[in-house]
């Protein structure tokens, strides 16, 4: 059983930055791609990124690509997001999520594992 615990949300003005985490325990770390997801009020649920096991294939919604950057580190059980020139529309709760197969990284409840969500504000 994998648990991940995301964190470093919190309010920003648009034109910021933030990183968030993904700390993972309890199971093999490299089994998992690890996909972001985020969820704003009122919409559904959406794909943000995805990155491969090791680190060097990664996937971006079109909203986010040249703003957003997925990471690993494998040595630490942790992924990041980090977010560039935050717009409003990227407030959310931000969740990420592990599968253990590819194909399927975009897809929520297709997951095998998932965090319980940290909050995003962009807003002056």
């Amino acid at each position: 059983q994998v648990q991940l615990v995301e964190s470093g949300g919190g309010l920003v003005q648009p034109g910021g930055s933030l990183r968030l985490s993904c700390a993972a325990s309890g199971g093999t770390f490299t089994n998992y791609y690890i996909s972001w997801f985020r969820q704003a009020p009122g919409l559904e649920r959406e794909f943000v990124a995805t990155v491969s096991r090791n680190g060097p294939v990664k996937y971006y919604a079109d909203s986010v690509k040249g703003r957003f950057t997925i990471s690993r580190d494998n040595a630490k059980n942790t992924a990041y997001l980090q977010m560039n020139n935050l717009k409003p529309e990227d407030t959310a709760v931000y969740y990420c999520a592990a599968d253990s197969s590819f194909g399927t990284h975009t897809v929520w409840e297709a997951m095998d594992y998932w965090g319980k969500g940290t909050l995003v504000t962009v807003s002056s």
